[in-house]
């Protein structure tokens, strides 16, 4: 698309440094008034942040969700006063002055951290140093694979990012410095903050790294600027965009800039300057106006610089129209317009190809070919592994693998990068028009963790594939063997958690996990077979509701045996052993106890009953309680698991059909 009419570079310098001191005014004032915040960063970068909205930042500010926009993400997220300035300066919707005095406080929209969904114009939530730049790695390749698909009028835009120190010593950075610049994600600016500065201290304190050479070594383009020299800064985001390669702007600036007796020290990193410091730092600046105040010219600068971007969204709207009426449904929900009807359609043959073969299949297996009908049926789906494509059975037959020179497929290979791998995702959901999934081992969550986590405040659709998720893996040995992570995931707020015990439930718990619009997914998953338990392919989703009856008992219950995944087989034998001693026993299946707790206490009673319980998993008993009640027992693992092979494993810690019956005879006997 074409830059918007009318240049913003004709607003002049000395105004634009007006301008930017009206970033670090609001700032200081509402870390004051907050008494808590980082006024640093914000008047450290306010010249940077200031060049790139009035020259090269594509938006609109009365269209924050116009979907070519250029994307801006502040990585540094405890600067968030300069995100929030620029949101009120630029007249963003629903950022007004109170706002901005409200900063820190509860329930108001700025937040000590930018967090998605609290005011428009907030592109992701950041915070947690490195998971900014990663998930703008993400958006960055989602607009390569949208702009591939559907052409330079429809999808042409940049993403930035502003990262910090902090941002770059996580190890997460390493990550994605490396897959931005391995897919050579060109339309992708990093603007580094180099002030010198952490909260401890110098930088040299604890890093030394060049990071110019860092990112040379990805195959980045690196360009130094001093981070005060607005013509220097516009001068070098050109030659980004001109770039063939991704492009890290080394930014030097000084932290706090403006305050003469704090700047360019720790003191402005994380505390109010203090009245005495904002009273000589006005004095510096000449600027005079009293807190929360901006001089009319000044505001109608910065007004004039959000509203000049109508001019592209307008220009941009033919193009959005020619598109079809499905690529336009689409083209930000990867769900609109006929899929989730198709959706419905692939999962219901998923599960007659199942119900049909009859097979022992293992859980990933039945994933993979869950997959194989429900890909096709959803555009904007995108799979994905770290490395262990062929393990997690996230491959389709439809398969075609993105790179550098092809962004029009459906497959990522993210190589040994799980935590990117998460953030990433992240990216391309918020981007709009994806669906992402991809797999790693499920005690490898732990290495993607801080991402699962964002995921689920977020509220994004991102579908974390977690295959070999027991002892049942068998001989890589307990360094592998989940036991503590599904309680651990459990725990988590707005994630739900499947653990299908076999393929029906598996297509099932795909169609719930691709239909739940505002939270992400983790899929545990089997590497040993299970038998089919189910063979009613037509109907309704009974994994939908979390937990449902797999087995009535033949008459009043005795005791209802409750296990997931690969261990409610081990139940239904336990059943069968009951039963042959004269028990009625039922078998709950609960594939996702996130889904089973949203029910209504009507429905959990029903499906429980109210006889004694026995839970089998296996993995560790937190969380059971819950389900179990005050007299039920657990059959599973009490620590970690051992090398050898799944069955002797699985003999060895007790988890047995025989240990299942011995349990549900003890809670019946003290019934």
């Amino acid at each position: 698309m074409a830059e918007a009419v009318g240049s913003k570079s004709d607003i002049d310098e000395k105004m634009k440094k007006k301008m930017a001191n009206a970033i670090r005014a609001l700032s200081m004032d509402a870390v004051q008034k907050a008494n808590s915040g980082h006024p640093g960063a914000p008047m450290g970068l306010a010249d940077v942040a200031t060049v790139l909205f009035t020259d090269h930042l594509k938006f609109d500010a009365s269209t924050p969700d116009w979907h070519d926009r250029d994307r801006f993400i502040m990585s540094a997220g405890h600067g968030s006063m300069l995100v929030y300035s620029l949101l009120y300066l630029t007249g963003y919707p629903g950022m007004d002055i109170e706002t901005i005095k409200n900063f820190r406080q509860l329930g108001s929209a700025t937040a000590g951290h930018p967090e998605y969904g609290h005011a428009p114009g907030i592109e992701t939530t950041t915070g947690p140093l490195g998971q900014g730049i990663t998930t703008a790695v993400g958006m960055a390749l989602a607009e390569r694979i949208q702009n591939q698909n559907l052409g330079d009028d429809v999808i042409d835009h940049h993403t930035y990012v502003i990262a910090g120190d902090g941002c770059l010593m996580e190890g997460i950075s390493h990550e994605a410095i490396s897959m931005a610049g391995h897919l050579r994600l060109n339309k992708l600016t990093v603007l580094w903050d180099d002030n010198n500065i952490s909260i401890d201290g110098t930088l040299d304190m604890a890093c030394s790294d060049d990071q110019c050479k860092r990112f040379e070594a990805s195959g980045w383009n690196t360009i130094k600027v001093d981070g005060h020299d607005m013509a220097a800064i516009s001068d070098a985001i050109t030659k980004a965009k001109q770039s063939d390669r991704p492009t890290l702007i080394a930014c030097k600036t000084v932290i706090g800039f403006g305050a003469p007796n704090k700047q360019g020290t720790s003191a402005t990193h994380g505390a109010p300057l203090g009245d005495e410091e904002i009273a000589l730092t006005r004095e510096a600046l000449g600027w005079n106006s009293p807190a929360f105040e901006i001089p009319e010219d000044i505001l109608n600068a910065w007004r004039s610089v959000g509203a000049n971007g109508a001019n592209a969204r307008e220009a941009w709207t033919p193009a959005f129209n020619a598109l079809s009426k499905e690529a336009a449904a689409t083209l930000v929900d990867p769900l609109g317009g006929t899929v989730k009807q198709d959706l419905a359609a692939a999962v219901t043959t998923a599960k007659k190809k199942f119900v049909e073969g009859g097979k022992k299949l293992a859980t990933r297996v039945s994933s993979k070919e869950a997959l194989d009908e429900i890909l096709p049926a959803i555009p904007g789906m995108l799979g994905g592994s770290a490395d262990l494509t062929g393990s997690n059975g996230t491959k389709t037959i439809q398969y075609k693998q993105i790179n550098r020179d092809k962004f029009d497929g459906n497959y990522i290979h993210y190589g040994v990068r799980e935590h990117a791998m998460g953030a990433m995702m992240n990216g391309l959901c918020l981007h709009g028009g994806f669906l992402p999934y991809s797999g790693t081992f499920l005690v490898f969550s732990d290495y993607a963790r801080g991402a699962i986590r964002l995921s689920a405040l977020m509220e994004q659709r991102v579908i974390y594939v977690m295959t070999h998720d027991s002892i049942g893996l068998g001989e890589d040995g307990p360094t592998h063997q989940p036991v503590e992570h599904l309680a651990s995931l459990r725990a988590m707020p707005n994630l739900n958690v499947f653990r299908p015990a076999d393929s029906v439930e598996v297509a099932e718990c795909w169609d719930v996990a691709c239909r739940s619009e505002k939270t992400p997914a983790i899929m545990s998953l089997t590497r040993q077979g299970v038998p089919l338990l189910r063979d009613d392919a037509d109907g309704e989703n009974k994994s939908a509701k979390g937990g449902y009856v797999l087995k009535e008992a033949d008459g009043a219950r005795d005791v209802t045996l409750m296990g997931t995944g690969s261990e409610v087989p081990i139940a239904m034998d336990a059943a069968k052993l009951l039963e042959a001693d004269g028990l009625k026993v039922a078998v709950v299946s609960l594939p996702c106890w996130e889904l089973f707790e949203a029910q209504s206490a009507d429905y959990r009673n029903q499906v429980l009953g109210s006889a004694p319980r026995v839970g089998v998993e296996a993995a560790i008993e937190q969380g059971w309680s819950k389900w179990l009640g005050d007299s039920g027992e657990f059959v599973g693992m009490t620590g970690f698991g051992a090398s050898g092979p799944a069955e002797q494993l699985y003999e060895h810690f007790g988890i047995t059909a025989q240990n299942v019956a011995q349990a549900a005879k003890r809670v019946t006997s003290n019934a």
